[in-house]
């Protein structure tokens, strides 16, 4: 189990690591000293639900290499577990900040929120729901 769950984290720490090298650079374009007060505030906290997201997510390499070799691999694997569910939720989070902020730049209008919800119920479906309902419905007993 521990070899897929690596294969599975990499997949989410590269995309998680695009976006927190991108949300690093915005604060020093010329831009962004024209943001409302609201927007920097959005951005702040999108910046650090990135960094979170991107420490949830190589942590378990750093668990495995710290109890490597101490005959410890099941409980490792539960704890990457939950570390990766962590990060997972955390760049569920930082996803929807950086929408909510991106979409609030490029349009004042008032059907932001109503678009962020929308693609925020979408990734809902797709990292949680369809899976758990695989799980429940494919699971024997």
């Amino acid at each position: 189990m521990w070899g897929e769950l690596i294969q599975e984290i990499r997949v989410a720490q590269t995309g998680v690591q695009i976006l927190f090298g991108f949300l690093l650079t915005v604060v020093f374009t010329p831009t962004y000293k024209r943001l409302a007060d609201t927007d920097q505030a959005i951005y702040i906290v999108t910046v650090v639900l990135g960094a979170c997201a991107t420490g949830a997510l190589i942590s378990p390499v750093s668990l495995h290499r710290l109890v490597s070799g101490r005959r410890v691999k099941p409980q490792a694997v539960r704890v990457a577990h939950k570390l990766t569910l962590l990060g997972l939720v955390l760049l569920l989070a930082t996803m929807t900040a950086s929408l909510l902020l991106i979409l609030r730049v490029a349009t004042h209008d008032g059907f932001v929120p109503y678009l962020v919800t929308a693609v925020v119920a979408w990734y809902l479906l797709c990292w949680f729901g369809i899976p758990l309902w695989t799980r429940f419905r494919h699971t024997s007993r």
